[in-house]
């Protein structure tokens, strides 16, 4: 009897504390009135706590009484009381002691960088100097964060006022200070002088303005000098500046590529690859130009250049399941080689055609997710992918931030209000548990295996894993065990500031899949609409291609990218060994530099003859340029199948499909600055690309010439 009291006063006790507590709702937002995602909200002495959303909404439980701990980095912690109102909108201040810490880049990224003690920009004149940009001001925009530039027309008298880090002084008084050839200015004369006037801008943020000009520099100093004044920002200052200064971290990660040079054949006559169908590369640059950034030259991929593009190739005819196409001609940027191109068309199934698919969405829903251009846009994708399935069909949700969890079992295609409600739902916070989110993805793909159907798992993040199995070894590791049960995957990767290209592409490549990158909703739709069965469903795996050079024609070749995808020779015969994957629809090309024999070049280099081993040609296959052999593997096979295919010494004016291809391999060159575009032009890239664009009923070829002439500024 005493025991059911004790439970019954205990159970009253906590109904009460219940009782006393509710649902708290509000907003945070900066010192200017927008938003502020990602503000930790922390009820103080316990562990409950919430983060803003995008658009700077929280939500948690509190009691009367209570305090709520607001916290942002660069901003000062705000604290409120819990009264009566149960709505609590908070508007935090920018911490000038602090800011520092952390670098607003032009795209608003937050970057730490703990030892800066004061932000510089120099804006190289060329920048200044853009057709589109009619003064110095306007040249500055966008170039340096956290500027704002506000100019107001009356009449013909036009007012500039120009601001670093935002409105923080109340009284109104925080407009960067203009120095020019030594002499303090305004932003009037700034914005009347021409940019081709000058010879060097300085942009000072944060404690370094001060420290050089007292408080008149307390809020930032643009030191501009011009070409005919005699000026020069003195060395100290530079290096005042400089000092204080440290380099941005690169948070973004990509593997190291090591361009494919040229081979004698004499020497290695044999030339073996994996094919590639992976896209994210071109997306993923595109991205890059778009926002003005500096391209890393190893995040160009020019394989995965070339691949994003469709090109006219014949549907294959017979049993195999992709047809095989080949052409030669003279190289565009080089009158003295010869380039090759070897293409393949998977056959093309209507979704009708496809075989019952049970797939499993693996998302990513940490803290990292937060911004618009990763989980928001990967809701809308996915949403786009649900709409395209069918009665047959049936798709799981698994998630993982700090843990990993199934927010949607098994559920039908037709089901789609389910489905969406189950996407709309998921929001972002926490770590990255990548690993444990993988393990129980494949489980619940497994557990729900369809024989002779498509079983695939669909992960979509940015790759920033810090929990559990995240370094790139450990997650190969965990990958290729995954794969042995004969569910596939399909990487997708989102946002910026932090994208890890190189962990999602092991993923991709381990994990028999594919991977691209979703930077807009046209993405989206090209992935999961046009080619929804090349992404979702494998006509062929361990796709690999061997080609050998008949050295009566071929003094030395080089394959132009597919670096990451280079196998041993031995490997084209080893059924145990890894390779690509092709897709229903999917085309894949691959392109070739030869110089032809009897041609001097000075990309030959001369190796020792052999005292041992001489190396003869045989009689005949005089009308042969290569033979190229392919070796696949069915899906669900095990041993693979082989083809064959010649080409014979004969030159062609090359195709639109040909010269399209070289236009983005030559422009993938001149980003990753490679020694062999033989100093070829922006413009030699457009002209090839207008002569090979053809039909282009989707506009992606012209999208591909207007990013070549945005790109100048991208390029180093």
């Amino acid at each position: 009897m005493k025991t059911i009291i004790q439970f019954v006063f205990l159970c009253t006790l906590v109904l009460q504390v219940k009782a006393q507590e509710t649902l708290i709702t509000g907003k945070v937002s900066d010192e200017n009135g927008l938003p502020l995602p990602g503000v930790n909200i922390l009820v103080k002495g316990t562990t409950i706590g919430a983060q803003t959303n995008f658009n700077g909404f929280y939500s948690l439980n509190a009691k009367k009484g209570d305090t709520l701990a607001y916290s942002f980095v660069g901003y000062i912690p705000e604290n409120r009381v819990v009264k009566t109102s149960n709505v609590i909108n908070i508007t935090m201040q920018l911490d000038d002691n602090s800011l520092e810490e952390v670098v607003i880049t032009a795209l608003g990224v937050k970057r730490y960088q703990k030892e800066v003690t004061a932000s510089s920009n120099l804006i190289k004149k060329e920048y200044l100097n853009h057709s589109s940009n009619p003064n110095v001001v306007q040249g500055l925009s966008g170039k340096v964060s956290g500027l704002q530039i506000n100019s107001k027309n009356k009449n013909s008298n036009q007012s500039t006022k120009i601001v670093l880090r935002g409105n923080r002084s109340i009284k109104g008084t925080n407009e960067a200070l203009i120095v020019i050839d030594g002499k303090i200015s305004n932003a009037e004369t700034l914005a009347n002088l021409s940019p081709k006037k000058i010879k060097e801008t300085q942009v000072i943020k944060g404690a370094g303005g001060y420290a050089l000009y007292g408080s008149q520099g307390a809020y930032g100093v643009i030191i501009v000098s011009t070409k005919n004044s005699g000026y020069e920002i003195p060395k100290e200052l530079k290096e005042s500046v400089l000092k204080k200064s440290v380099q941005q971290p690169e948070l973004e990660t990509y593997d190291d590529i090591v361009e494919n040079d040229f081979e004698a054949v004499k020497q290695n006559p044999l030339s073996t690859f994996s094919i590639d169908v992976d896209r994210a590369s071109y997306s993923n640059v595109r991205r890059m130009i778009n926002n003005g950034e500096k391209i890393n030259p190893n995040a160009v991929k020019i394989e995965e250049m070339i691949n994003y593009f469709k090109y006219n190739y014949a549907q294959p005819k017979g049993n195999h399941p992709f047809s095989i196409h080949t052409e030669a001609a003279v190289t565009p940027w080089n009158s003295d080689t010869r380039i090759v191109k070897i293409g393949l068309q998977g056959k093309t199934y209507t979704n009708e055609q496809l075989p019952s698919s049970n797939l499993t969405f693996l998302i990513d829903v940490s803290g990292s997710m937060n911004s618009q251009n990763k989980l928001p846009l990967l809701k809308s994708a996915f949403k786009l992918l649900a709409n395209q399935l069918r009665a047959k069909d049936k798709v799981s949700i698994v998630v993982y931030a700090g843990a990993a969890g199934v927010v949607l079992e098994p559920t039908s295609g037709k089901d789609k209000e389910t489905i969406m409600n189950a996407i709309d739902k998921l929001k972002s916070g926490g770590s990255t548990a990548g690993g444990e989110g993988i393990e129980l993805a494949y489980k619940l793909a497994v557990e729900n295996f369809i024989n002779d159907g498509n079983n695939r798992v669909i992960l979509a993040t940015d790759g920033d894993f810090n929990v559990g199995a995240s370094s790139d070894k450990a997650m190969e590791k965990l990958i290729e065990e995954k794969r042995k049960s004969g569910v596939f995957l399909s990487v997708l990767g989102f946002g910026y500031g932090n994208y890890k290209d190189s962990k999602l592409e092991i993923l991709a490549d381990k994990g028999n899949g594919n991977h691209a990158y979703i930077d807009n909703m046209q993405e989206a739709q090209k992935v999961f609409g046009k080619e929804f069965g090349g992404t979702l469903y494998t006509i062929a795996k361990d796709v690999k291609i061997q080609v050998e050079f008949n050295p009566k024609k071929v003094q030395a070749y080089r394959l132009i990218g597919y670096e990451n995808r280079m196998l041993a020779d031995e490997d084209f015969i080893d059924d145990t060994k890894d390779a690509g994957e092709l897709g229903s629809g999917h085309t894949v090309t691959a392109l070739y530099e030869l110089i032809p024999v009897g041609v001097e070049s000075s990309y030959l280099k001369e190796v020792n003859d052999l005292k041992y081993t001489t190396t003869n040609s045989v009689e005949g296959f005089s009308d042969e340029l290569f033979t190229v052999k392919f070796r696949y593997k069915k899906p669900d096979g095990k041993k693979s199948i082989e083809m064959v295919h010649v080409q014979k010494d004969a030159l062609s004016e090359g195709s639109e499909d040909l010269n399209f291809a070289s236009a983005v391999a030559l422009f993938g060159m001149q980003l990753r600055q490679s020694k062999y575009y033989n100093n070829a032009s922006m413009d030699d890239v457009v002209a090839l690309a207008k002569k090979g664009r053809g039909d282009d009923d989707d506009g992606f070829r012209a999208e591909f010439i207007r990013l070549v002439k945005a790109s100048q500024n991208s390029i180093n």
